[in-house]
């Protein structure tokens, strides 16, 4: 498993990533330095992310419903500390 960002929201991203889906792979990306004074920046530097998540979880589920499953693992995170997430998830071998 590979984790790029680090800071204390990307690190709650990881652990709970971690913890929901047991990933083959995780990459959390931090995007906020591209988004600096954007609309949702809130100058923390941890304010957009991309993850990029393999997991036995998502085998025979849509693409939506793995992104939902992403946005549950991350759902309070995501009402008040992380204005964008960019998801790519896929299962083993895809």
């Amino acid at each position: 498993m590979q984790t790029t960002a680090t800071g204390p929201i990307a690190s709650e991203i990881t652990a709970r990533l971690t913890e929901a889906l047991d990933p083959t792979h995780l990459e959390v990306i931090n995007d906020s330095g591209r988004h600096a004074g954007h609309s949702g920046d809130n100058g923390t530097g941890e304010s957009h992310f991309t993850v990029v998540v393999e997991s036995r979880a998502f085998a025979g589920r849509s693409r939506v419903e793995r992104q939902r499953l992403v946005n549950q693992a991350l759902s309070d995170l995501l009402i008040d500390r992380v204005h964008a997430l960019a998801i790519r998830a896929r299962a083993p071998g895809e």
